[in-house]
């Protein structure tokens, strides 16, 4: 579980004391200036009763399933309007998601109460890609996704899953680009994001946003400062989202047949125990990465997500677990623990570092195809080095992190692991 307690060495706020918000485009920032003047909460609820109305109302469902998802709901929305401070944008974009949420939960619980037949599909040694955030697991999600041995949710199927897309029409289903039209406003919003994050309706989407439909979800603690929502995700029991993630890609496959589902989240590094109990032959790609390179980088991308929704400056301290060092540390070394522990069977996981990565890509996918027995075809090779000629590091623009590597004075915490795994220092 993400550790979200304080750095009491290098300070609570080094980070993000040292992160500076662009300015906002001037549309949004007279839009919110205008939304100041209104009654936000009563223009753009926010409360338990009127989003479950709405929810219900479009789609003329009613069951919402267990009720794992009601407590992290209630807790979620009330930290959104006593902590977050919310724009006018922030708070429709908030409505929107939450909305789309819980729609795309009752839909599936009707999906699987008229054909419980889905809960019979195999799920085949599925791949996972964890590593701290920032650490490259994107470019390698997006690399390993041109295999066509393996399928990837994309991000228009986890807000719309309802009806399961059909193969035959998956390419031209016209719920890629309603989605793909909604999650790249979030790059029209703060223009910056887009140097950091790739977003699309067409894009592998992480397995947070399959959680979403949980309340219990990394996706949803990245998007606000919510310190109450944070603190109950923090103690949460995830092997019900692990539970409902096996339910979600059977439902996606049940129409349109995945040989082996490719998959990614940081996330996972904090309950690979877990990810196994519900699929114990999984294949789990481990990134690694100079830690003070991810925990800037993840400080920039954190406070850009917060920064679209609200005016408020951002603060760390709510993310210790991924942009402070000693917490940091801590998930690392416990992952390294429960390895050597043997929790995690050697057999199951592959270690890739960042820095090969990026001066010899092919040769770290020939390792890993090696290690997991997997064969790496001419077409499969083909078209991933066609996927590296075309985007080169910083095709979308140049990420600034705007914050020194070398002077953090938290690479003492790093010693262990980047001597476990070979993980060198960045440069500056």
């Amino acid at each position: 579980m993400t550790d979200f307690k304080r750095d009491n060495g290098a300070g609570p706020s080094t980070l993000a004391g040292r992160w500076s918000p662009p300015p906002h485009p001037d549309w949004l920032r007279r839009m919110n200036a205008e939304g100041a003047c209104f009654d936000l909460p009563g223009v753009v609820p926010l409360d338990e009763n009127s989003l479950l109305r709405c929810a219900r109302e479009a789609t003329g469902l009613a069951d919402f399933g267990d009720d794992v998802w009601r407590e992290p709901f209630q807790v979620l929305l009330k930290a959104l309007e006593a902590e977050a401070g919310l724009t006018l944008m922030g708070r429709l974009m908030a409505r929107s998601d939450i909305l789309l949420w819980l729609q795309n939960r009752l839909r599936i619980v009707d999906t699987f109460r008229r054909h419980p037949e889905i809960h019979d599909e195999p799920i085949d040694r599925p791949i996972f890609i964890t590593g701290l955030a920032r650490s490259g697991t994107s470019v390698l999600f997006e690399l390993l996704s041109r295999d066509p041995a393996l399928g990837s949710p994309q991000t228009w199927e986890t807000f719309l899953s309802c009806p399961p897309p059909a193969a035959a029409s998956y390419a031209t289903d016209p719920r890629r680009e309603h989605i793909h039209a909604l999650v790249t406003q979030w790059s029209r919003v703060v223009p910056e994001f887009a140097t950091m994050h790739e977003m699309g309706g067409h894009i592998p989407a992480e397995c947070g946003m399959l959680w979403a439909n949980t309340f219990i979800s990394d996706h949803i603690a990245a998007l606000y400062q919510i310190p109450s929502y944070h603190a109950w995700y923090a103690s949460a029991d995830l092997a019900p989202v692990y539970a409902w993630h096996r339910q979600m890609l059977q439902l996606l496959q049940w129409r349109n047949p995945r040989r082996h589902w490719l998959l990614k989240a940081p996330e996972h590094l904090g309950h690979l125990p877990a990810l196994l109990e519900i699929y114990p032959d999984a294949r789990v790609i481990q990134t690694h990465r100079d830690p003070i390179r991810c925990m800037s980088s993840a400080t920039s991308l954190l406070g850009s997500l917060y920064w679209m929704r609200s005016d408020r400056p951002f603060d760390a301290t709510a993310f210790a677990g991924l942009v402070e060092g000693e917490a940091t540390a801590a998930r690392l070394e416990r992952v390294m623990a429960q390895r050597a522990a043997g929790l995690v069977p050697s057999q199951n996981i592959h270690d890739l570092r960042y820095a090969d990565l990026l001066t010899d890509p092919m040769a770290c996918i020939e390792a890993l195809y090696t290690h997991f027995h997997m064969p790496l075809t001419e077409v499969t090779r083909g078209a991933m080095t066609a996927f590296l000629a075309d985007k080169p590091q910083g095709k979308f623009g140049s990420h600034q992190y705007g914050i020194s590597a070398a002077d953090h004075a938290s690479r003492r915490y790093f010693a262990a692991y980047q001597a476990h795994y070979g993980v060198p220092s960045e440069r500056a």
